[in-house]
């Protein structure tokens, strides 16, 4: 992110990483403009309120969980499994990604509209696991559950407080990923 970016990404910018930081009542128009270095009037020539700027929050989080991952994955992997491991990598392991996803899962906890967002950014990776998952498993049933347990690895590995007495955690889940995206028995192919 080298690139000079716009004011309107500034701020932006600094709502998501105040997002990250400190939850929604964090990001506030006064503390976002100091941390910038600007007035905070300036904000209201890109904004019309805190409201515009959480949903330019939320779009840009989506555009980059959603469609910037999906891009990534086409350009960078053939086959399957490796789609699955990266999407993964890039939402539920990456500096800035993963902070800010677990902001907005908290933030959906009691904000309707936001848990409605989550929903459709949640079903758009769900449907990215189901279909790489389905290139090399052809029973319906086993591929949902190979979705929802590499789901359920990639976001609840962040709310577990368990030891893995012998091992480390990128361990544990690297061998969950290995069993989820196994070969079924009797499948040849992949």
């Amino acid at each position: 992110m080298g690139a000079l970016r716009t004011p309107r990404e500034q701020w932006i910018e600094e709502g998501l990483r105040a997002l990250a930081a400190g939850g929604v009542d964090a990001v506030r128009i006064e503390a976002l403009a100091k941390a910038l270095g600007v007035t905070k009037g300036g904000f209201y020539g890109y904004f019309a309120d805190r409201d515009a700027l959480m949903a330019g929050m939320l779009d840009t989080w989506e555009r980059e969980s959603v469609d910037d991952v999906i891009d990534q994955i086409e350009r960078e992997c053939d086959n399957p499994r490796d789609k699955v491991r990266l999407a993964g990598q890039l939402t539920f392991s990456s500096d800035r990604l993963l902070p800010i996803d677990l902001a907005i899962r908290d933030w959906a906890r009691r904000d309707r509209t936001i848990a409605a967002r989550l929903r459709r950014v949640d079903n758009q990776r769900f449907q990215l696991a189901r279909d790489a998952i389905s290139t090399f498993c052809d029973d319906p049933d086993e591929v949902e559950a190979r979705a929802l347990l590499a789901f359920c690895t990639a976001v609840g590995s962040h709310f577990l407080a368990a030891d893995h007495p012998g091992t480390t955690r990128a361990q544990v889940i690297a061998r969950a990923a290995d069993i989820i995206l196994a070969l079924p028995h009797g499948n040849p192919g992949g």
